[in-house]
């Protein structure tokens, strides 16, 4: 007689996950193959991400990837390794985003909130000074700027309100009256003569008025034809409508002369 082998056909009647092992003739065990459970007549693959996140971090997402094996990935506004995972705060990087000028919050995971400092104006993305400050941030208008910084002219950096017509900074550098000017004593009177008090005129706003005084005491002429506003028939507004939190720039392609 010889002993029967009881995993001999068909694994024993044991799960295909399942290992058929002799014990005494005639009878085996079934033993469920690693990542497996069950009782080896019936074998069940296991996920791990069922227990315990599957030993991912809180803030990470548990992927099964086979019998027993699985990844963890940080979720979105996290990083690390899935073990760990620590909160990236999108303010840490580049101010979020957000203006120099302003104050990044982190709202949510994928969110944050762009304010303004205080004294300054805008969405937070993009935020304003004062008019003085704003003229040395803008190459069109910085020459303007050293023109009244030589000349320790603030007035504009007062409450206001102000409106500003600033001839372009090519056009200042390439003005030959300019060093006559300054040589004369009279740069202030000119620099003077693009400034309103006051009032802050938006571009709309001028298209409604024909006169205005300036600082220096003379009038300004306005003209609005063909989409243009002039000034004194001579000057174009070129850029208009930089707000500021005391007044408002214009940009113009001449210089005014009082």
């Amino acid at each position: 007689c010889s002993a029967i082998d009881a995993c001999e056909t068909s694994n024993g009647g044991c799960s295909a996950k399942a290992e058929c092992r002799r014990t005494t003739p005639g009878n085996r065990v079934c033993i469920c193959n690693a990542g497996y459970t069950g009782d080896g007549i019936v074998c069940i693959e296991i996920n791990p991400c069922l227990e315990n996140n599957g030993g991912c971090d809180r803030n990470a997402e548990c992927t099964q990837t086979g019998p027993n094996q699985a990844v963890c990935n940080c979720l979105k506004g996290y990083s690390g390794d899935g073990k760990r995972c620590t909160y990236i705060s999108l303010c840490s990087q580049n101010n979020g985003g957000c203006s120099e000028f302003a104050i990044c919050n982190d709202t949510e995971l994928t969110e944050r909130t762009c304010t303004c400092k205080d004294n300054y104006i805008g969405d937070g993305f993009k935020c304003r000074g004062n008019i003085f400050q704003e003229l040395l941030r803008d190459s069109n208008t910085s020459r303007f700027y050293f023109h009244l910084e030589a000349l320790s002219i603030r007035d504009v950096a007062g409450p206001g309100p102000f409106t500003l017509f600033v001839p372009r900074t090519d056009v200042l550098n390439s003005d030959p009256r300019v060093k006559d000017w300054i040589a004369k004593g009279v740069m202030a009177q000119v620099l003077r003569y693009h400034m309103v008090g006051c009032a802050s005129l938006l571009y709309n706003d001028l298209t409604t008025i024909t006169n205005i005084t300036s600082l220096h005491g003379d009038p300004i002429h306005i003209s609005y034809s063909q989409n243009s506003l002039v000034l004194n028939n001579n000057a174009e507004i070129t850029l208009s409508d930089a707000v500021g939190t005391n007044g408002v720039i214009h940009v113009i392609n001449q210089i005014l002369v009082p």
